[in-house]
């Protein structure tokens, strides 16, 4: 036998402890568990509503992680939803992680009885199951997002690019920021220079978006989302291009989603009627009281008992601002106008130019634009009513040639 002992082979006195067989949980996450989120996550916050991007700074646009990872049962039994229900086997799975941006996870763990698991299970799983639909989608559904800004009421509508995502879906915009037409250099719109300046600078920029090389080429469909003066608003869809597909979006009033359109609610219908037979075949005035009642005494004195005076309402329902609420209420009218634009080349030959008088949404006021054929129809006078005047001023005319 040996007759010295090495120091790690002699007793200690003192009692050597096995290693326990309980492993206590890390509150590391694994690098792959974190790679697989912001996958599933498609990089932006799980939170409902919130959907903002977690790998660039929000103004700066330099790229980096901003993102958290948050337990939805807490890792402590004592924390956030740490109690409710059957805890998970691993609490760092990523089933039972959101990618949360800072404030959406101080929200939701400061008031956890008002976000209990079940709903951010809920929000977790919508999100996702949205991300992966959008990132399964082929280059078919790729769009061109088209803005037109303009300067109303003394200030101008920013449009967050979370809302126009939101608003295309299932499409994808080919670019983050889109195409902005923007007018808000020019002014206040009640000048008449601002109207030639304005219309000359969109007439412009719709030249470019379809020049060649720009992505229209490609996508062949745009999405449209325009707040401006009506006259400019059917100015803008006279000049878009009937060869390429264009969505129009409505601004809602009411919801968190203020450009998708709605599913729910009763659908908008149109009657036509005449409001006056004038004595001059070719003298003809069309009245839109949908967005509210245009009253036939503050037509202009010119529009006199020469003319026929043709009025497209609401049937049904009283004008409201809030009637455009689906994607097949700006059809129905879209198929009312048409009709109008028949009856009046079958009834009036004659007409050249055709008096609008327009309290519409956005979108109708686009699509009456942008429904005129050239060629076909008559020229179109679009007036704006004048509150410093009380009355009715012919501010642009559209599709301005003979017809015959």
């Amino acid at each position: 036998m040996a007759k010295h002992q090495s120091k790690a082979a002699r007793p200690s006195g003192k009692s050597i402890r096995a290693p326990s067989p309980v492993k206590k949980p890390s509150r590391s996450i694994a690098p792959a568990a974190k790679i697989l989120l912001a996958a599933r996550s498609g990089g932006r916050c799980e939170f409902a509503g919130c959907n903002e991007y977690l790998f660039e700074h929000p103004l700066t646009l330099k790229d980096g992680n901003f993102s958290q990872h948050a337990h939805i049962v807490a890792f402590s039994e004592e924390g956030p939803r740490g109690n409710e229900g059957a805890r998970p086997d691993n609490i760092n799975s990523v089933d039972n992680l959101m990618l949360l941006c800072p404030l959406c996870h101080k929200l939701i763990d400061d008031n956890p009885d008002d976000y209990p698991r079940s709903v951010l299970e809920k929000y977790k799983q919508d999100h996702e199951e949205h991300i992966e639909h959008v990132t399964g989608l082929g280059p078919d559904m790729r769009t061109s997002v088209v803005q037109l800004k303009a300067t109303i009421g003394g200030s101008a509508v920013d449009i967050p690019a979370a809302h126009i995502y939101e608003a295309v879906a299932p499409r994808y915009p080919t670019d983050k920021k889109g195409h902005i037409i923007d007018l808000t250099a020019y002014g206040q719109e009640n000048r008449e220079e601002y109207y030639r300046l304005a219309a000359s600078k969109i007439e412009q920029d719709v030249t470019r978006l379809y020049a060649p090389g720009m992505d229209v080429e490609a996508t062949r469909h745009i999405s449209l989302f325009a707040l401006a003066p009506i006259p400019l608003l059917v100015y803008l869809g006279h000049c878009l291009s009937n060869k390429v597909a264009v969505e129009f979006y409505q601004r809602h009033r009411t919801g968190t989603e203020p450009w998708k359109w709605k599913a729910d609610g009763a659908p908008a219908c149109y009657k036509l009627r005449k409001l006056r037979e004038g004595r001059d075949s070719a003298a003809v005035a069309l009245v839109l009281s949908l967005s509210g009642t245009v009253d036939r005494q503050l037509l202009p004195c010119g529009i006199d008992d020469r003319f026929t005076v043709y009025e497209i309402t609401l049937d049904g329902d009283l004008p409201n601002p809030g009637f455009l609420r689906q994607r097949d209420d700006l059809e129905a009218f879209r198929v009312a106008y048409r009709r109008f634009l028949a009856e009046l080349m079958r009834d009036h030959p004659a007409v050249r130019e055709l008096h609008m008088f327009p309290a519409v949404p956005a979108p109708i006021a686009v699509s009456c634009g942008h429904d005129v054929l050239p060629k076909v129809h008559p020229s179109l006078s679009v007036y704006d009513y004048d509150k410093a005047s009380g009355g009715f001023i012919k501010r642009l005319r559209i599709n301005d040639h003979d017809t015959k």
